[in-house]
């Protein structure tokens, strides 16, 4: 396993129970393949953590951003804690050499690892709370989220990619987008699917997510990016 401590000096958060912090990285498939592990997975420690998170943020923008209306609020918290920025949060601060996953997890580095960052940075934010308390998890979110403001206004990255794409393709290509599933697998709990974005019959970007608007998302991103629209 890997050597905790480190990860501790690389987030600048020492914990009180180290126990919290383990949990925080142990993917639910790890315990599948080792029944013998003695702690939890770390789904609940996300669910804790995705609401001190979306607190955090919004306490932040709603005391910053005094002239914005309420859907501009919203749109900009969205960019800030959607599971592509976290995701990207997590690869910088190097929590991917941390995670404890199954063999058949371990070995698959695309946009499911992404998805598994981003709930594992959800994760620690409840760990951290948990062991320290809300000031502690809210200077560590504003230390690596709420920094994260000024580049999501600067690139227009609240803008929601779905409203993006369209109005793109009806100013450009005089089309209207649409979306299918291509491809859905798992159980309830833990759906995936492959969602295509469309011009007419031309296939545009497929997108994938544990839900279809989120992959509806990832496709017009994807599409955004192909087209050179973005």
């Amino acid at each position: 396993m890997s050597d905790f401590s480190k990860l501790e000096e690389q987030i600048e958060v020492e914990f009180k129970n180290k126990n919290f912090l383990v949990e925080a990285f142990t993917h639910r498939s790890y315990l599948n393949e080792n029944p013998e592990w003695k702690g939890n997975h770390n789904e609940r420690l996300e669910f804790l953590g995705d609401a001190v998170l979306e607190l955090v943020v919004t306490e932040h923008l709603f005391a910053h951003f005094t002239q914005k209306a309420e859907g501009e609020l919203t749109s900009l918290r969205a960019a800030l804690v959607n599971a592509n920025m976290l995701s990207e949060i997590a690869q910088n601060l190097g929590l991917n050499d941390y995670l404890l996953l199954s063999r058949g997890e371990a070995k698959d580095l695309g946009r499911a690892r992404q998805y598994i960052l981003a709930n594992t940075f959800e994760a620690l934010v409840g760990a951290i709370y948990l062991d320290g308390g809300y000031v502690k998890a809210e200077e560590f979110i504003k230390k690596n989220v709420l920094n994260k403001v000024n580049e999501v206004i600067s690139k227009k990255l609240f803008r929601d990619p779905k409203s993006l794409f369209q109005e793109r393709a009806q100013e450009i290509a005089g089309i209207t987008p649409t979306y299918e599933v291509i491809k859905e697998w798992g159980p309830d709990h833990n759906k995936h699917f492959v969602v295509g974005v469309y011009l007419k019959n031309e296939l545009v970007a497929e997108g994938e997510g544990p839900s279809k608007q989120e992959a509806q998302i990832n496709a017009a991103e994807e599409g955004l990016r192909l087209k050179g629209w973005s």
